[in-house]
Protein backbone atom coordinates (compact mmCIF):
# COMPACT_ATOMS: atom_id res chain seq x y z
CA UNK A 1 0.00 0.00 0.00
CA UNK A 2 2.79 2.26 0.86
CA UNK A 3 4.95 1.77 -1.75
CA UNK A 4 2.48 1.84 -4.44
CA UNK A 5 0.97 5.09 -3.56
CA UNK A 6 4.36 6.75 -3.23
CA UNK A 7 5.21 5.20 -6.97
CA UNK A 8 2.21 6.80 -8.00
CA UNK A 9 2.93 10.00 -7.10
CA UNK A 10 6.64 10.07 -8.56
CA UNK A 11 5.09 9.01 -11.56
CA UNK A 12 2.26 11.54 -11.99
CA UNK A 13 3.83 14.13 -9.54
CA UNK A 14 5.46 16.75 -12.53
CA UNK A 15 6.21 20.68 -12.06
CA UNK A 16 3.08 21.48 -14.61
CA UNK A 17 1.16 19.16 -12.54
CA UNK A 18 1.77 20.59 -8.98
CA UNK A 19 1.39 24.46 -10.66
CA UNK A 20 -1.59 23.48 -12.41
CA UNK A 21 -2.96 22.30 -8.91
CA UNK A 22 -2.02 25.16 -7.08
CA UNK A 23 -4.47 27.44 -9.56
CA UNK A 24 -6.65 25.35 -9.02
CA UNK A 25 -7.42 25.37 -5.55
CA UNK A 26 -6.47 28.98 -5.21
CA UNK A 27 -10.11 30.39 -5.03
CA UNK A 28 -11.63 27.98 -2.48
CA UNK A 29 -13.48 25.61 -4.31
CA UNK A 30 -14.87 23.18 -1.63
CA UNK A 31 -16.80 25.03 0.52
CA UNK A 32 -17.34 26.95 3.29
CA UNK A 33 -16.33 24.90 7.09
CA UNK A 34 -15.46 25.85 10.29
CA UNK A 35 -12.49 23.99 11.52
CA UNK A 36 -14.29 21.83 13.72
CA UNK A 37 -16.39 21.30 11.20
CA UNK A 38 -13.37 19.86 9.02
CA UNK A 39 -11.73 17.43 11.91
CA UNK A 40 -15.58 15.74 11.36
CA UNK A 41 -15.00 15.10 7.81
CA UNK A 42 -11.34 13.95 7.72
CA UNK A 43 -12.06 11.53 10.33
CA UNK A 44 -13.38 9.73 7.44
CA UNK A 45 -9.61 9.60 6.04
CA UNK A 46 -7.28 6.50 6.70
CA UNK A 47 -3.37 7.91 4.97
CA UNK A 48 -2.48 5.22 2.21
CA UNK A 49 1.23 6.65 2.95
CA UNK A 50 1.56 5.79 6.48
CA UNK A 51 2.67 2.64 7.55
CA UNK A 52 2.49 3.68 11.36
CA UNK A 53 -0.94 3.72 11.90
CA UNK A 54 -4.22 3.01 10.64
CA UNK A 55 -6.53 5.10 13.17
CA UNK A 56 -8.60 8.07 11.30
CA UNK A 57 -6.55 11.11 10.68
CA UNK A 58 -8.54 13.12 12.83
CA UNK A 59 -7.34 10.96 15.89
CA UNK A 60 -4.02 10.99 14.90
CA UNK A 61 -4.16 15.26 14.92
CA UNK A 62 -5.70 15.49 18.72
CA UNK A 63 -2.90 12.59 19.55
CA UNK A 64 -0.32 15.58 17.98
CA UNK A 65 -1.82 18.52 19.43
CA UNK A 66 -1.82 17.22 23.28
CA UNK A 67 1.82 16.23 23.11
CA UNK A 68 3.36 19.73 21.69
CA UNK A 69 0.16 20.90 24.66
CA UNK A 70 2.09 19.13 27.20
CA UNK A 71 5.88 20.17 26.27
CA UNK A 72 5.13 23.68 24.87
CA UNK A 73 2.13 25.03 27.81
CA UNK A 74 3.58 28.56 26.69
CA UNK A 75 3.06 28.64 23.29
CA UNK A 76 -0.79 27.64 22.44
CA UNK A 77 -0.87 28.03 19.07
CA UNK A 78 1.67 25.45 18.36
CA UNK A 79 -0.55 22.91 19.90
CA UNK A 80 -3.45 24.37 17.35
CA UNK A 81 -0.54 23.67 14.39
CA UNK A 82 -0.76 20.10 15.69
CA UNK A 83 -4.61 19.88 15.88
CA UNK A 84 -5.11 21.26 12.49
CA UNK A 85 -1.61 20.41 10.36
CA UNK A 86 -3.15 17.61 8.37
CA UNK A 87 -6.75 18.74 7.80
CA UNK A 88 -5.49 19.62 4.44
CA UNK A 89 -6.13 15.94 3.87
CA UNK A 90 -10.03 16.58 3.10
CA UNK A 91 -8.77 16.63 -0.54
CA UNK A 92 -8.86 12.80 -0.92
CA UNK A 93 -12.55 13.18 -0.22
CA UNK A 94 -12.63 15.72 -3.23
CA UNK A 95 -12.05 13.75 -6.04
CA UNK A 96 -8.18 13.69 -5.70
CA UNK A 97 -6.30 10.57 -5.90
CA UNK A 98 -4.29 10.03 -2.61
CA UNK A 99 -0.78 10.24 -4.49
CA UNK A 100 -2.04 13.93 -5.00
CA UNK A 101 -2.83 14.29 -1.02
CA UNK A 102 -0.71 12.65 1.40
CA UNK A 103 3.23 11.22 1.95
CA UNK A 104 6.44 13.36 1.88
CA UNK A 105 6.69 16.02 -0.61
CA UNK A 106 9.80 16.60 -2.81
CA UNK A 107 10.69 19.86 -4.79
CA UNK A 108 9.53 19.57 -8.70
CA UNK A 109 11.09 21.67 -11.53
CA UNK A 110 15.04 20.50 -10.30
CA UNK A 111 17.08 17.88 -9.67
CA UNK A 112 15.82 15.32 -7.33
CA UNK A 113 17.06 15.52 -4.24
CA UNK A 114 18.86 12.12 -3.32
CA UNK A 115 16.80 11.51 0.12
CA UNK A 116 13.21 11.36 -1.54
CA UNK A 117 11.82 8.37 -0.39
CA UNK A 118 12.03 5.42 -2.55
CA UNK A 119 14.66 7.37 -4.65
CA UNK A 120 14.81 7.68 -8.60
CA UNK A 121 13.70 4.35 -9.59
CA UNK A 122 9.92 4.78 -8.26
CA UNK A 123 10.24 8.17 -11.26
CA UNK A 124 9.92 6.32 -13.84
CA UNK A 125 7.79 7.27 -16.12
CA UNK A 126 7.85 10.73 -15.14
CA UNK A 127 8.55 13.18 -17.75
CA UNK A 128 10.27 15.92 -15.75
CA UNK A 129 13.11 13.33 -14.90
CA UNK A 130 14.74 13.24 -18.62
CA UNK A 131 13.40 16.76 -19.08
CA UNK A 132 16.42 19.03 -19.35
CA UNK A 133 14.91 21.85 -17.77
CA UNK A 134 14.75 20.05 -14.75
CA UNK A 135 17.63 17.87 -14.58
CA UNK A 136 20.18 20.31 -12.83
CA UNK A 137 20.59 21.50 -9.62
CA UNK A 138 18.86 24.64 -9.28
CA UNK A 139 16.16 23.96 -12.19
CA UNK A 140 14.18 26.72 -12.94
CA UNK A 141 14.99 28.41 -9.72
CA UNK A 142 17.96 30.49 -8.76
CA UNK A 143 20.72 29.83 -6.07
CA UNK A 144 19.28 30.75 -2.18
CA UNK A 145 15.32 31.98 -3.87
CA UNK A 146 13.73 30.89 -0.72
CA UNK A 147 11.25 28.05 -0.28
CA UNK A 148 8.43 30.36 -0.85
CA UNK A 149 9.35 30.66 -4.48
CA UNK A 150 10.13 26.92 -5.60
CA UNK A 151 7.15 24.57 -6.59
CA UNK A 152 6.54 21.30 -4.12
CA UNK A 153 5.15 18.53 -5.48
CA UNK A 154 0.88 18.95 -4.54
CA UNK A 155 -0.42 17.98 -1.27
CA UNK A 156 -2.43 18.32 1.87
CA UNK A 157 0.23 21.02 3.07
CA UNK A 158 0.65 23.84 0.68
CA UNK A 159 -3.69 23.06 0.32
CA UNK A 160 -3.94 23.51 4.00
CA UNK A 161 -1.51 26.50 4.13
CA UNK A 162 -3.21 28.25 1.16
CA UNK A 163 -6.63 28.17 3.52
CA UNK A 164 -5.30 29.76 6.39
CA UNK A 165 -3.42 32.29 4.37
CA UNK A 166 -6.98 32.52 2.39
CA UNK A 167 -8.92 33.15 5.23
CA UNK A 168 -6.34 35.54 7.08
CA UNK A 169 -5.88 33.33 10.08
CA UNK A 170 -3.45 35.15 12.68
CA UNK A 171 -1.18 32.36 13.41
CA UNK A 172 2.42 33.21 13.48
CA UNK A 173 4.85 32.94 10.87
CA UNK A 174 6.32 29.51 12.24
CA UNK A 175 2.89 27.92 12.51
CA UNK A 176 2.58 28.37 8.45
CA UNK A 177 5.82 27.38 7.93
CA UNK A 178 5.54 23.66 9.92
CA UNK A 179 1.67 23.55 8.03
CA UNK A 180 3.60 24.27 4.61
CA UNK A 181 6.83 22.37 5.02
CA UNK A 182 6.05 19.25 7.37
CA UNK A 183 6.39 16.26 4.75
CA UNK A 184 9.21 18.42 3.10
CA UNK A 185 11.10 15.20 4.79
CA UNK A 186 13.74 15.63 2.51
CA UNK A 187 14.47 19.12 3.47
CA UNK A 188 14.12 19.20 7.38
CA UNK A 189 15.02 15.89 8.03
CA UNK A 190 18.02 14.97 5.25
CA UNK A 191 19.18 18.34 4.39
CA UNK A 192 18.33 18.46 0.57
CA UNK A 193 17.89 21.96 -1.08
CA UNK A 194 19.46 24.09 1.53
CA UNK A 195 21.00 25.44 -1.68
CA UNK A 196 17.37 26.84 -2.57
CA UNK A 197 16.62 28.14 0.56
CA UNK A 198 16.79 32.10 2.20
CA UNK A 199 18.11 32.85 5.51
CA UNK A 200 14.32 32.90 6.73
CA UNK A 201 14.40 29.51 5.34
CA UNK A 202 16.66 28.37 7.73
CA UNK A 203 15.78 30.62 10.73
CA UNK A 204 12.52 28.56 10.66
CA UNK A 205 13.84 25.21 10.10
CA UNK A 206 14.07 24.11 13.70
CA UNK A 207 10.63 24.83 14.18
CA UNK A 208 9.82 22.72 11.58
CA UNK A 209 11.83 19.91 13.04
CA UNK A 210 10.65 20.48 16.35
CA UNK A 211 6.53 19.55 14.79
CA UNK A 212 8.18 16.72 12.63
CA UNK A 213 9.28 15.21 16.09
CA UNK A 214 5.55 15.37 17.63
CA UNK A 215 4.02 14.76 14.25
CA UNK A 216 6.17 11.34 13.88
CA UNK A 217 5.80 9.76 17.44
CA UNK A 218 2.40 10.20 18.75
CA UNK A 219 1.17 7.66 16.66
CA UNK A 220 0.56 4.68 18.29
CA UNK A 221 -0.22 6.36 21.61
CA UNK A 222 -2.90 6.24 24.28
CA UNK A 223 -5.86 8.05 22.40
CA UNK A 224 -6.88 11.54 24.07
CA UNK A 225 -10.28 12.47 25.19
CA UNK A 226 -11.80 14.17 22.43
CA UNK A 227 -14.21 15.71 24.60
CA UNK A 228 -12.56 16.81 27.03
CA UNK A 229 -10.10 18.79 25.56
CA UNK A 230 -12.34 19.97 22.64
CA UNK A 231 -13.43 23.29 24.38
CA UNK A 232 -9.51 24.03 25.01
CA UNK A 233 -9.09 23.88 21.07
CA UNK A 234 -12.29 25.54 20.27
CA UNK A 235 -11.12 29.22 22.19
CA UNK A 236 -7.90 28.64 20.42
CA UNK A 237 -9.75 28.57 16.80
CA UNK A 238 -11.64 31.11 17.83
CA UNK A 239 -8.14 33.28 18.30
CA UNK A 240 -6.24 32.57 15.15
CA UNK A 241 -8.98 31.24 12.50
CA UNK A 242 -12.56 31.44 13.46
CA UNK A 243 -15.31 31.29 11.67
CA UNK A 244 -16.32 29.16 8.50
CA UNK A 245 -13.42 29.35 5.89
CA UNK A 246 -13.29 28.99 2.58
CA UNK A 247 -11.69 25.81 1.61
Amino acid sequence: RVRDTYYEMHKNQTYQFACSQREKYKPGIIGEYTIMEMMEVVAKIVDESDPDTSLPNNIHMYQTAERIREAYPDHPWFALVGLIHDLGKVLALHGEPQWAVVGDIFVTGCQLGPSVVFGLPSFEGNPDVIDERFMTKYGVYRPNCGLENVVTSWGHDEYMYQVLTRNKSTLPPEGLYMIRYHSLYPWHHHGDYDYLCSDTDRAMLPWVQKFSSFDLYSKGEKIPDVAAVKPFYEDLIAKYCPGKLLW
